[in-house]
């Protein structure tokens, strides 16, 4: 085979890249299958309102202190080493969560810690492990069939759970996600990273990360980028998940325009997954970007008194435009950081844009409380489009980068 047909060939003939594949879909199934199996304990009094708050918010804490130490690990050893590791380590929290159903609330929070560590470790490792994997020409179809796979099992992950629950226990389900996460932990490859020697005198932890933000900051594309991203997590997204429940039960009578604008966004991710996979824009970072600003139509339908089909159609725009911007987003921080800071990068990217969100969740309730819901979503729809436009004068936002001028 000719290494122009090497290339044509789909990725997903790739059995490298199908085990990868199937790994990351994994830990997202299981992620996200999560909250819906402990709201199904509170619905069979296994578990209280606050004890689902606590165990949530707990799992949280667990992701957020894992991902920056994730990332260093990550750069300093086996990328499919820190999956592995990461993956048992939730595969094992998962029915110790389950031992603690309707018996202890602080053992589900501290195993909830171990499965959130266990999340938030293997982010970075996965980024890094699809640049040594996959070829540089096709990275952009692998990162849009990642994030086709990640919409597919928010879409799929409540009915399957669901349906599981006809059939099995609270109980067995948590073990179950342990299973998922068990093969989470197992079916990625090895990839080509070959970690440093290590050294007579081990540079500390702090330093190491510290590497990573300087390589990060070398890059005026990735800085602009991730402010935007950010802005757009802590305010439209924040925003329209505490404002659109109460749009949908007081403007509209009904929980169903929830439901659709929410299953709206999972398919315009889905579709945006689908287009980017192919769609090769001559300026692909403020293409990235502008798609990114298309968030801000979501509180901004949610501001005016609008017919409940534009709130829907709202909500696939913003989904569409987040895929539009995540994947060449992915793809430039691969091609464009330094292999061996690759992990530690990208989990400054997630501590910051995700790791975010929880605090503008936290801060939306009160300045809607202060300012009055109008306010606070004109602020988020202006924030939404203004900081993407804003940042694309940034040196090198154009092409995420300056890959051309490379060998």
């Amino acid at each position: 085979m000719t290494t122009t047909d090497h290339l044509r060939r789909s990725v997903l003939r790739e059995p490298t890249f199908v085990r990868l594949w199937l790994g990351t879909t994994a830990s997202g199934l299981a992620t996200w299958a999560l909250p819906f199996v402990l709201g199904l304990a509170v619905l069979t009094r296994e578990l209280g309102a606050a004890g689902l708050g606590v165990v949530l918010a707990a799992r949280t804490v667990g992701f957020l202190l894992a991902v920056p130490v994730s990332g260093v690990l990550a750069d300093r050893h086996s990328r499919r080493g820190v999956v592995l590791w990461s993956g048992l380590a939730a595969a094992v929290g998962a029915p110790v969560m389950a031992l603690g159903l309707d018996r202890s609330v602080p053992l589900m929070a501290a195993a909830a810690v171990v499965v959130g560590a266990g999340q938030g470790a293997c982010r970075p490792a996965f980024q890094a492990l699809v640049a040594e994997t996959v070829e540089p020409e096709r990275r952009q179809t692998a990162n849009a069939a990642m994030a086709l796979s990640v919409r597919v099992v928010t879409l799929s992950a409540p009915a399957l759970t669901a349906l599981l629950a006809t059939v099995f226990s609270t109980a067995a389900l948590l073990v179950g996600t342990g299973l998922v996460w068990l093969f989470a932990a197992l079916a990625p490859p090895a990839g080509r990273h070959v970690a440093e020697a290590t050294p007579t005198h081990r540079v500390s932890f702090v330093h190491e990360f510290t590497e990573g933000v300087w390589e990060a900051r070398r890059h005026p594309w990735f800085l602009a980028g991730l402010g935007a991203l950010t802005a757009v997590i802590a305010t439209g997204y924040s925003a329209t998940g505490v404002v659109l429940p109460l749009v949908s039960r007081d403007a509209f009578g009904t929980e169903a325009v929830l439901a659709a604008a929410l299953t709206a966004y999972t398919v315009g991710g889905l579709l945006g997954a689908l287009v980017v996979a192919r769609w090769r824009p001559s300026a692909p970072g403020w293409a990235a970007l502008v798609a990114l600003a298309c968030y801000g139509f979501a509180p901004l339908a949610l501001l005016f008194p609008v017919h409940w089909a534009l709130v829907v159609a709202a909500y696939l725009v913003a989904g569409l435009g987040i895929e539009l911007f995540n994947v060449p987003w992915f793809t430039a921080t691969q091609r464009e950081v330094a292999p061996d800071k690759l992990a530690r990068v990208s989990s400054l990217d997630f501590l910051l844009s995700y790791g975010l969100a929880p605090v503008g969740l936290a801060l939306i309730a009160p300045a809607i409380n202060a300012f009055g819901v109008t306010a606070v979503l004109g602020v988020c729809a202006a924030v939404c489009f203004a900081v993407p436009t804003a940042v694309m004068f940034a040196p090198t936002t154009r092409d995420f980068g300056r890959a051309r001028s490379r060998p």
